[in-house]
């Protein structure tokens, strides 16, 4: 009887154990990915002006070499 005791108890402290365990790294995940993915939100927004940046200057100069060029005639 006694042994039947100690291992609802055993196993009842493991159980809790491990309950707290897992809220405990839920937690540090949880608040180790938020400032993870606001730098990586960083980054991706200042790629984005980078490439934007640099299709509206491929594009300014495309336009302006267009405007240049005298237009062909097709006969």
């Amino acid at each position: 009887m006694i042994v039947l005791i100690f291992l609802v108890g055993s196993l009842l402290g493991m159980l809790l154990g491990a309950l707290l365990c897992i809220r405990y790294i839920r937690q540090e995940v949880a608040g180790d990915i938020g400032p993870r993915l606001r730098r990586i939100q960083t980054q991706l927004d200042a790629l984005e002006s980078e490439v934007g940046l640099a299709i509206g200057t491929r594009y300014a100069e495309v336009n302006a070499r267009l405007s240049q060029d005298p237009p062909k005639r097709v006969e």
